[in-house]
């Protein structure tokens, strides 16, 4: 590990989750500046006993960079410890141009997102043949706008499958979109701390998503799961199976044959 500030994803809560890369910044590091509110602590158990922990959530941009930049100079290993994936609603676009700013080098260690650790507790697979090629992650519009051309409404008239982080406070809006846009039946998954020992999955219908997120009592840290892989894996529809595998199909590896 060189001497620059690492930007690593914590995976989404399940110490098991994170990158070997990640977890061997982790035990190198003299500093690590935590998202206290989301991260769990278990992901730096590992940490040297002298490390110094730093939780984020009291403190402002100003604060958090100025301890990241004051610990490169001071010839210490920074670790910036995000949850999930850090280029994932981990704002870390305006820290990095602040590290920039003040000539402190920086790299990422990407982590497992929580959309990729809820389709492998579910057995889910977001790219079904001829059902599902395209998964959009987003979230709706609250009191951080989403730019026009992606508001939810816009991007559920694709009808791909979706993952919405960060939305589970605006149940009534988004079930009403995704009523509109899959049906008021169709199926959504809710998706609490996923991986943490609280965790709990909740299936509901678009229509019925602002009732059970208020009868469940979630309104963070939940995932909300929709359209056609959530229908395919509810249904257990057959479906088309890959060509990749076909003993028919041909590809650099393998040559076709006929059955």
């Amino acid at each position: 590990m060189t001497n620059e500030v690492l930007f690593v994803g914590a995976g989404p809560g399940d110490p098991d989750l994170i990158t070997v890369a990640g977890l061997k910044a982790v035990r190198a590091a003299d500093i690590l500046v935590v998202a206290g509110s989301l991260v769990n602590p278990a992901v730096y158990q590992e940490r040297r006993r002298l490390a110094q922990v730093v939780d984020s959530a009291p403190l402002a941009l100003d604060e958090i960079c100025e301890i990241m930049i004051q610990g490169y100079r001071d010839g210490q290993k920074v670790v910036r410890l995000h949850t999930g994936d850090p280029g994932l609603y981990g704002a870390i676009f305006e820290q990095m141009a602040i590290l920039k700013k003040a000539e402190v080098p920086y790299r990422i260690i990407p982590g497992v997102t929580s959309a990729l650790a809820a389709s492998a507790a579910l057995g889910l697979e977001w790219t079904v043949p001829e059902v599902t090629q395209t998964l959009i992650l987003s979230r709706a519009s609250g009191r951080t706008e989403v730019p026009p051309a992606e508001d939810l409404a816009s991007l559920c008239a694709h009808r791909a499958s979706l993952a919405l982080y960060l939305s589970a406070a605006r149940g009534p809006e988004v079930g009403r979109i995704l009523s509109q846009a899959y049906g008021p039946d169709s199926p959504v998954i809710l998706c609490y701390r996923i991986t943490w020992p609280d965790e709990r999955i909740v299936w509901t219908t678009a229509a019925g998503l602002a009732e059970t997120l208020n009868e469940e009592k979630l309104d963070r840290h939940t995932l909300m799961l929709a359209g056609p892989a959530i229908l395919a894996l509810k249904s257990g529809q057959p479906v088309p199976k890959s060509r990749l595998y076909d003993s028919a199909f041909s590809h650099n590896f393998r040559t076709g044959r006929q059955k």
